[in-house]
């Protein structure tokens, strides 16, 4: 068996989610009362992203909570892939949501309705507002991928706001009912730019991608460059969850004697260059695979065969 270097990397930090959730649910229900009232689709669409990221927020809380579980028996790497399933299925909603408003869009662009231009602005101004209370409470809950993604979904809420807003003040002062159905469309495109990019990234980690911000190349030639380490191959390296990334590879050593000082060296590279926390290594002797635990603890093997009653002889 091939020795392991285990680094289980904890993220300790605990973004505020519970306010921001209820903020931005409880605007999706105004939103969406609003939206029906005054007979606008801007607002509507921007109920259902605001909805989505409110599932993203509530996604990501149970997230945090889930990721701090230990491992056991049926999860040996933990809950931590809850985060990139929930993401998946919150991807999935808001592509649905875009289908809905790309259809009732070109509807109203066929034939254009009235809409209460000063209902709109007045609930989009609200909008923004909580959108800004919602950003500087992510902000100050720390910097981790959970919370940044988060960010940028507020920030898609304050750009869908602040397009009903402008909807509503060209109605109001022109009467030029399109817009509305127009800024629905930049709505719907704003929201398909930021559910691929999350599809994408969700897809990547179950796929076991390497990570984006990782070069495999380059973390293969800092592996080999830690002294007594020959040669690198069957390098792995993958995202158990977004912000946990794992690393298998064999190393070619000169002298197996080493062993524990070099798999030290090569973790701590690992650990402090790249956050690598999760190492898998296993030596190898040049031009041959270490396979039998006679090449790799040569006298416990030999005590093992000491104690193998010998066969007799065949007459």
């Amino acid at each position: 068996m091939a020795p392991h270097a285990h680094r289980h990397s904890q993220d300790d930090s605990r973004p505020r989610f519970l306010l921001p959730l209820v903020l931005t649910a409880a605007y999706a229900a105004v939103e969406l009362a609003g939206g029906l009232w005054s007979g606008s689709l801007a607002l509507l669409g921007d109920a259902g992203h605001m909805f989505s990221d409110a599932v993203a927020l509530g996604v990501a809380a149970v997230a945090v909570s889930l990721a701090r579980r230990p491992p056991g028996h049926s999860h040996s790497y933990g809950w931590q892939r809850a985060e990139v399933i929930g993401a998946l299925l919150n991807g999935l909603l808001m592509l649905a949501i875009i289908v809905i408003l790309v259809v009732e869009a070109v509807s109203r662009l066929l034939a254009p309705r009235e809409i209460a231009a000063d209902a709109v602005i007045a609930i989009s101004l609200l909008g923004m507002l909580v959108n800004g209370a919602c950003f500087v409470l992510l902000g100050r809950g720390g910097t981790d991928l959970n919370t940044r993604a988060a960010l940028l979904h507020v920030l898609g809420d304050l750009a869908s706001s602040f397009a009903a807003l402008v909807a509503g003040v060209v109605v109001h002062f022109t009467g030029w009912f399109p817009i509305d159905p127009i800024l629905s469309l930049v709505i719907a495109l704003l929201i398909l730019a930021s559910t691929q990019r999350l599809l994408r990234d969700a897809l990547h980690v179950l796929m076991e991608g390497v990570p984006p911000a990782i070069e495999l190349g380059v973390i293969g030639r800092a592996l080999a460059t830690v002294p007594g380490v020959t040669k690198v191959h069957d390098l792995h390296v993958w995202s158990i969850a977004p912000g946990s990334v794992a690393l298998s590879a064999h190393l070619e050593v000169a002298d197996l004697h080493r062993w524990p000082e070099i798999l030290a060296a090569a973790a701590a590279m690992l650990q402090q260059r790249y956050g690598i926390g999760h190492v898998t290594l296993q030596p190898e002797i040049p031009g041959q695979q270490v396979t039998s635990v006679v090449r790799l603890w040569p006298k416990e093997f030999s005590a093992l065969r000491s104690k193998i009653p010998k066969r007799k002889p065949l007459k």
